[in-house]
């Protein structure tokens, strides 16, 4: 399998919103998300999932660690910002647990 071409922010964004509608029980799911992102295959968007499944195990069985948002909350003297910017990526991590 190759890697696929690079996905962009947006399009990352349209494949996490596209699979909180499209869950596992949907027919023609992948067909489905594919669409919703624009510009991928079926098999490109197979691929990012089962990366994105493999990224969710691997933080979860602690061989790779979640990122530290600290020094940025100490340099900007915002610490509430950053700490809620490191709860909404952990959101996301939960609420993209699709195993």
């Amino acid at each position: 399998m190759g890697s696929g071409s690079m996905w962009t922010a947006k399009q990352n964004k349209q494949f996490e919103d596209a699979l909180a509608i499209y869950d596992k029980d949907t027919p023609d799911r992948w067909q489905n998300l594919a669409r919703a992102v624009g510009g991928k295959s079926v098999e490109e968007v197979k691929c990012h999932y089962q990366k994105l499944v493999e990224d969710i195990d691997h933080i979860e069985s602690g061989r790779v660690p979640l990122p530290k948002y600290k020094s940025y909350a100490d340099s900007n003297n915002g610490g509430g910002k950053s700490q809620k910017y490191m709860d909404d990526q952990e959101q996301r991590l939960k609420y993209l647990k699709l195993h």
